[in-house]
């Protein structure tokens, strides 16, 4: 079993959205690498050559689109943070405040579009394929934006804002009505003088299989719960294969997915950063380049000389 299998397979039960990394010394990757280069002309060589490319993307990719993240200072929706309603048991005590929360988050998605960094990826991944070449995007994002942006390869690490998940049956749908359910018309406003309304559960969006009717919950991964074992292994054997990886918008500190690019790194495969600071993971990487994404990830993902298009 290679090392990003082992330590996914010792971390899948204790993974979820926002877990960040230990400080314990014995914890940090032993590892370490020379600084990395910020040359775009000796970038584009080794992704001329690469076959599978890899790329992990994190919310800064979509921070280009407009996407509110409602992480780090000033990141509230009314007043509580994601971290206080993205969890089992705000939604047990209060489904209707947490389905204000997401129903306002799919409303604003709904207005927003991929932007260039999003397309770049899309295109990028279209082209290779008619040269035998795969990209797959590996995301952290719930958004949409890179499926709406034409990215057909797609692991969703985190779910998605436009799935449900029937709390009775189990049952996972797609799910783009606007609103959601009739009960949540005109509610979920920001500002933190709103009131929670207070919508009786039977009101809120219930499972259409027959005979269920159950309560749904928005099909992502909240803070306490495991992800999917089925993306992970997927994700795994993508990483396994990637000759080349790009870590696009990420702060690289939430697990499990801080862990990726630097095991792909350790095993002697280029990794380059597209991000607009450095990261505690920089260091490890054979690249990095800092700005908006918009800006040079289309240069990094262009049509290189060197590509035959039939």
């Amino acid at each position: 079993m290679c090392l990003f299998q082992f330590t996914a397979r010792r971390l899948i039960s204790q993974a979820h959205c926002g877990l960040k990394a230990s400080s314990s010394k014995k914890q940090k990757f032993c590892f370490e690498m020379a600084r990395p280069s910020s040359n775009m002309a000796d970038f584009r060589e080794v992704f001329a050559k690469a076959k599978h490319i890899a790329i992990i993307t994190g919310a800064g990719v979509s921070a280009e689109s407009g996407v509110p993240t409602f992480r780090g200072a000033g990141g509230f929706w009314r007043k509580w943070q994601a971290q206080e309603l993205a969890t089992p048991g705000a939604f047990a005590r209060n489904p209707s405040r947490v389905w204000e929360f997401y129903h306002y988050r799919r409303e604003v998605m709904l207005s927003k579009h991929p932007n260039p960094a999003h397309i770049a990826i899309a295109e990028c991944e279209k082209r290779l394929s008619k040269q035998g070449r795969s990209v797959v995007v590996i995301t952290q994002n719930i958004d949409e934006l890179h499926r709406k942006a034409g990215t057909k390869h797609l692991l969703e690490i985190h779910g998605s804002l436009f799935k449900t998940r029937c709390t009775s049956c189990g049952n996972v749908a797609a799910n783009y009505k606007s609103p959601i359910c009739p009960a949540l018309a005109g509610k979920g406003a920001p500002d933190p003088d709103t009131e929670d309304a207070s919508i009786p559960v039977e009101d809120l969006p219930q499972c259409e299989e027959d005979g269920c009717n159950g309560l749904l919950r928005p099909h992502v991964v909240w803070f306490g719960e495991a992800l999917d074992p089925g993306v992970l292994t997927a994700v795994e054997k993508e990483l396994d294969i990637c000759d080349l990886c790009l870590v696009v918008g990420t702060s690289s500190v939430v697990y499990p997915a801080a862990m990726f690019a630097p095991q792909v790194s350790a095993r002697g495969v280029p990794v380059a950063e597209f991000n607009m600071e450095s990261t505690p993971a920089t260091n490890r990487f054979r690249f990095h380049f800092p700005g908006p994404c918009g800006t040079t990830l289309p240069l990094a993902l262009a049509r290189h000389e060197t590509e035959i298009i039939s």
